[in-house]
């Protein structure tokens, strides 16, 4: 008797999440922040070398996520993410973002 596949994905989906200065530079080190709008929990990431996390994932799901990056006291203004949820996994809708830094 042959076992079934599992067609679901065992890693996690996460949104792409990149984190540029006022000027568009990538900032290494930057901490992003999603937020479940629903019930506040949240998962925190930092950028690595590219300015780039995949922190923010679907552990958050299935309720729409508010993610902000901070450096120092530069703030980037919230973006919001929803995730289309099926029976296996949740996907980010926007999959990307780009973070912009204030001044």
């Amino acid at each position: 008797m042959q076992r079934g596949v599992d067609d679901c994905e065992a890693e996690l989906m996460a949104v792409h999440v990149e984190v540029v200065s006022a000027d568009g530079a990538r900032v290494r080190g930057a901490t992003v922040t999603g937020t479940n709008t629903k019930s506040d929990a949240s998962i925190t990431g930092v950028t690595d070398d590219q300015g780039v996390t995949t922190a923010i994932n679907e552990t958050l799901a299935p309720s729409a996520v508010r993610v902000v990056a901070t450096a120092g006291t530069k703030v980037s203004p919230a973006a919001r993410v929803e995730w289309v949820c099926d029976g296996c996994n949740c996907l980010p809708e926007p999959a990307e973002l780009r973070l912009q830094l204030s001044p």
